[in-house]
């Protein structure tokens, strides 16, 4: 079939579906021959049909819907008779509408006597849009592609397939970076340095200059409101002079910056003003964009598809939940959201749309650890008297924290039902203990235990501790019944432990990934530990479980999680903190020195070397060249240390660029005492123990974020003697960085966390969970901890009602549950 016909049977089906009430487009059907006219004429569609459908169409408003049923039947069976194909559904696609006439404003800006007019979409049918009705799917429409509309070809699809766009329903979704809000001006006169403000003004002078030998170019542009002068300045944009004319009005926003006494803007955000703007007082949505495509183009599109769609939209918040919650419907939120009346509107559009990500995530963790909770676990009861004499015996006392954690991992066991819990505490809090413990119960009972690290010598710190706690003199473990398998084991030993394994008489194995490799199957696998476990992907978690039979399983990690990440990221884990240090530890005293004070922070290394003491030197880099020249680097300085500044000490280098074998050499060098000094970029942030290093001197350290600083700062600190963490930013205007003088003022983990989620976002935290959840959140923010209690408020109370959404109440948003976590991989650990 033609595609102009098919274009024009899908609208006439609409009209049946819309029981004939001329809303298949917006305006009347006879809208549409404003662009199928030309359409069918260039399909060769005969004279004799195109004059039939004009004359039909036309007047087809005034036909009462009888008679507009019997017209469009008269009217398609007489192209049938023209064109038999077309009584049967075409495979061919509909070919894209023209592109608009040279003279109609394009996206890229050209100007014209009037903007093009965009096909109208389609009308969802009464069912799909009437207002809290409960159709299960969402318009059809909302599918179909941007090509639909008029002006929009293939090309500027693309375009805005660039940006995310495929469909209809992805314009809804795709929200405006800032708005300018022209209700809220301020004059040229009342800025302040310092201010991010926008302002409206008039060109008065437009001059580029050269820089740089001609190499580079400034851009500086004087505008003026008539209360006074603005300089604006854009590096290396020499469009800029050519878009911009001495005259036009222009709005600017930025940041108020002062040079030489004169206010001024460096590289602010510019658009032409449109008039109808100012004269309402509009908040006027600013988009991103990419190349080939101008705010006022899109801004239009968006405006005729938002506006007509978005009421469109099925909400799929019960009514009861959105009521409770106070939260605006989906459609005027949308609506909201892109062009809003008022910043009270665009606060609350923002939340609606927020608190429905944050919602969907917090049923999706429910629904894991409903999942999980359901799993039938061999229970494994701890006797008291059994429990008091593993504890007694071991050489130190345990804390607060950690007698907390095994508690909770206690009743886990005896649950009957799979632990699935997260240990999480600082570097030196002593999880190793409690993991220990908790092996100690499963093979007590006859059953197997395996602890997964992400590095050899991570993993050969954890068996060595092992052998120390359970393989002792009064210990229920031999000595041979604990072994060590990484990649490094030699294949013989590897192929004595997997017989070892399968056969029972292995009881615990600690390794890296080759514990979850093919040839490796236990006999009775009962209980999984992951350290570490942000650096372990979701496929590798699942194939330790996959081990055994739904084995108990206990997560661990020294990166501090803050509260708000605790309740939606790892909601489906239950929580353990070990928020204390064991006795005779002591806080690491924390310096910001700048870099001409780093001569005191070799003074202070040498003087803890001499009295046998070590240290380690971190640098962001491994060799000057991975970046800027400015950035010290660890291959670079280690020779320049081993020299010049230490000479007669020995150095060891550590980096991301050796074998793990190599690595794994150098560390245990270091720790076994052979070198003094280790110079490392971040690969030590987890890895051995070093109680006699007291020093962490840590370079370029503005470049570092606070997780991270704090996990490096923790290599210290670990023996019974005061400790030291030095931090030296590249420049001296970087000692006043927040970050450093937070690490300086506290060594209290959480806190920096819930600090460096603020400036860093999630990513730190995240490792490879569940990878889509940070980038996957278009206007909720990880770090709103009011929002995400309140959501899952909601979501805890209609979780206790109907679990798996079975009531019919609950249909669409079992629907809408499934699109959200369909591209996002589920994971209980």
């Amino acid at each position: 079939m033609l595609p102009s016909l098919e274009k024009l049977r899908k609208f006439f089906r609409l009209e049946h579906e819309n029981g004939y009430n001329d809303t298949a487009i917006i305006g009347g059907l006879a809208k549409m021959l404003d662009f199928w006219e030309a359409e069918a004429r260039t399909d060769g569609v005969s004279e004799e049909v195109v004059q039939a459908v004009i004359s039909r169409l036309r007047s087809y408003n005034g036909l009462r819907p009888e008679g507009r049923a019997d017209a469009l039947k008269g009217l398609w069976k007489r192209i049938q008779n023209q064109y038999p194909e077309a009584g049967q559904r075409s495979e061919q696609k509909p070919r894209p509408p023209q592109q608009p006439k040279p003279q109609q404003t394009g996206p890229e800006g050209q100007t014209s006597a009037r903007p093009p007019q965009p096909q109208r979409p389609a009308a969802p049918s009464r069912a799909e849009s009437a207002p809290g009705g409960k159709h299960s799917q969402t318009p059809a429409a909302l599918n179909a592609a941007l090509t639909i509309l008029q002006g929009v070809g293939p090309r500027h699809a693309q375009t805005l397939a660039e940006l995310g766009m495929l469909t209809l329903g992805d314009m809804l979704y795709y929200f405006p970076r800032r708005y300018e809000d022209y209700s809220q001006l301020k004059p040229i006169k009342s800025l302040w340095y310092g201010e991010d403000v926008t302002v409206i003004g008039t060109v008065q002078s437009v001059h580029t200059r050269p820089i740089r030998g001609g190499k580079a170019s400034i851009v500086e542009i004087i505008i003026s409101d008539g209360t006074g002068s603005l300089r604006l300045s854009w590096f290396n944009n020499p469009w800029i002079a050519n878009r911009l004319k001495e005259g036009e009005q222009i709005s600017v926003s930025g940041t108020v910056e002062q040079y030489l006494g004169r206010l001024i803007m460096n590289q602010p955000d510019w658009e032409a003003v449109e008039v109808e703007h100012l004269h309402t007082n509009r908040i006027v949505p600013i988009y991103p964009l990419t190349a080939k495509i101008t705010q006022k183009w899109l801004r239009n599109l968006m405006k005729q598809v938002v506006t007509y769609w978005a009421p469109a939209v099925v909400d799929a918040l019960p009514d009861s939940t959105r009521s409770a919650a106070g939260l605006l419907p989906l459609g005027q939120a949308l609506l909201q959201a892109h062009f809003p009346d008022s910043q009270d509107q665009l606060k609350a559009a923002r939340e609606r749309l927020a608190f429905d990500e944050i919602f969907f995530l917090q049923m999706g963790v429910l629904r894991q650890k409903r999942d999980w909770k359901q799993a039938d676990a061999r229970r494994f009861p701890v006797p008291d008297e059994w429990l008091g004499a593993r504890l007694s015996g071991l050489p130190f006392t345990l804390t607060n924290a950690q007698r907390r954690a095994i508690t909770d991992i206690r009743a886990d066991l005896d649950s009957g039902k799979a632990m699935n819990r997260l240990l999480q505490g600082d570097v030196g809090s002593g999880k190793t203990v409690v993991a220990a413990i908790a092996s100690a119960v499963i093979v007590n009972n006859g059953s197997q235990a395996a602890i997964m690290a992400p590095t050899g010598i991570l993993a050969e710190q954890h068996y060595r501790s092992f052998i120390n706690l359970l393989a002792g003199e009064n210990g229920l473990i031999q000595p041979d019944e604990i072994r060590l398998l990484t990649g490094d084991t030699p294949e013989a030993e590897k192929e004595a432990i997997r017989d070892g394994l399968a056969e029972g008489r292995i009881k615990i194995v600690i390794g890296t990934h080759a514990v979850i490799e093919g040839p490796v199957q236990f006999k009775d696998l009962q209980f999984a530990v992951i350290d570490e476990q942000h650096r372990f992907g979701v496929e590798q978690r699942a194939e330790l479980r996959n081990k055994g039979t739904n084995p108990h399983l206990l997560v661990m990690t020294a990166t501090p999680i803050p509260r708000s990440l605790a309740l939606t990221v790892y909601g489906d884990l239950d929580l353990s903190v070990m928020d204390e240090m064991p006795a005779g530890r002591q806080p690491v005293a924390t310096h910001v020195l700048s870099p001409r004070e780093r001569e005191r922070a070799f003074s202070l290394i040498r003087s803890q070397i001499k009295d046998g003491r070590q240290a380690f030197i971190i640098y962001p880099l491994i060799e000057e060249s991975d970046k800027m020249e400015t950035v010290r680097a660890a291959v670079d300085d280690h020779e320049t240390l081993s020299k010049e500044i230490f000479p007669d000490l020995k150095l060891g280098l550590l980096h991301g660029r050796m074998k793990p074998s190599e690595k794994d050499e150098v560390m245990l060098k270091f720790r076994d005492g052979k070198f003094d000094i280790l110079v490392s970029t971040t690969v030590v942030e987890v890895g051995v123990d070093v109680p006699n290093a007291t020093v962490m001197l840590i370079e370029g350290a503005n470049r570092f974020g606070l997780a991270q600083l704090h996990q490096l700062r923790g290599r210290v600190g670990r023996g019974a003697d005061q400790s030291y963490c030095l931090l030296i930013p590249d420049h001296e205007d970087s000692i006043e960085n927040e970050r450093l003088q937070a690490l300086a003022q506290t060594n209290n983990g959480f806190e920096l966390a819930d600090l460096d989620l603020k400036q860093r976002g999630p990513g730190e935290f995240l490792g490879t969970r569940q990878a889509g959840y940070a980038t996957g959140l278009r206007m909720a923010s990880l770090t709103d901890v009011a929002l995400i209690e309140k959501a899952r408020f909601h979501a805890q109370n209609l979780f206790e009602l109907d679990a798996s959404l079975e009531q019919p109440e609950h249909t669409l948003l079992a629907e809408a549950l499934g699109r959200f976590w369909g591209e996002r991989k589920s994971d209980v650990s």
